[in-house]
C-alpha cells in the first residue's frame, strides 16, 4: 500500500477525523462542566482519564453508522496513529506540574500538548489543515495561560469548541474526496 493510499483509506475510514473530533469536543465540554460543577480535580479526572475512551468510543460510533471503524491491516499507517496517540499521555506528567504550580494551567497545557498532538496527523491524514489547527490550538493554549489565567475553565471551554469546529473542517476536507 502506498502512503497517499494509506492516507486515503485514514480519510475515509474515520471521515477526516470528524467523529473522532466530536467524541474529543464531547470529553472537553463535559470535563469542563465538571469542573464548573463539581469542582476542578472531577474536570481534570474526567479529561485525563476520559482521554484514553476517544478512540475505542469513536470506533464504536463508526462501526454503528458506518460498518466499519478500524483500518485495513494492509495500511502501514495505523502504527503511526498509534505512536501519536501515545504523545497526549506520556506528556501528562508535563501538563501535572504545570497544574502543581498554578491550578488555572491544565486546560492551557492540555490545549498545548493535544494541538502539538495533532501536528503529525498532517501527514497521517494527508491534510494540511491540521498543521494550522496544531498550531492554533497550541497558540490558544499559549495565550490562554499567559493572559487569561484567571479563570480555570475557559481553556476548556475554548478547547472544547475548537474541537467541534474543526470536525466539520475535517469531514468536508473529507467530504469534498468523495
Amino acid at each position: 500500500m502506498q502512503v497517499a493510499e494509506a492516507q486515503r483509506e485514514l480519510r475515509t475510514v474515520y471521515l477526516g477525523s470528524y467523529v473522532g473530533e466530536l467524541v474529543s469536543a464531547a470529553l472537553w465540554a463535559i470535563s469542563t462542566l465538571l469542573a464548573m460543577v463539581v469542582s476542578p480535580r472531577a474536570g481534570i479526572y474526567a479529561l485525563v482519564f476520559g482521554g484514553a475512551l476517544i478512540f475505542p468510543v469513536t470506533s464504536a460510533l463508526l462501526k454503528i453508522t458506518r460498518g466499519r471503524g478500524s483500518l485495513s491491516p494492509e495500511n502501514p499507517l495505523g502504527a503511526l496513529a498509534a505512536q501519536i496517540a501515545f504523545t497526549i499521555p506520556l506528556n501528562i506528567p508535563v501538563v501535572a506540574g504545570a497544574t502543581l504550580y498554578k491550578l488555572n494551567w491544565f486546560y492551557p497545557a492540555m490545549l498545548i500538548v493535544v494541538g502539538a498532538h495533532y501536528l503529525p496527523f498532517t501527514f497521517l491524514y494527508g491534510m494540511r489543515a491540521f498543521f494550522v489547527f496544531g498550531l492554533a490550538m497550541a497558540g490558544a493554549g499559549l495565550m490562554i495561560g499567559l493572559y487569561a489565567n484567571e479563570s480555570f475553565t475557559l481553556g476548556g471551554w475554548v478547547g472544547a469548541v475548537m474541537l467541534a469546529a474543526f470536525s466539520f473542517v475535517a469531514k468536508a476536507i473529507a467530504d469534498r474526496e468523495k
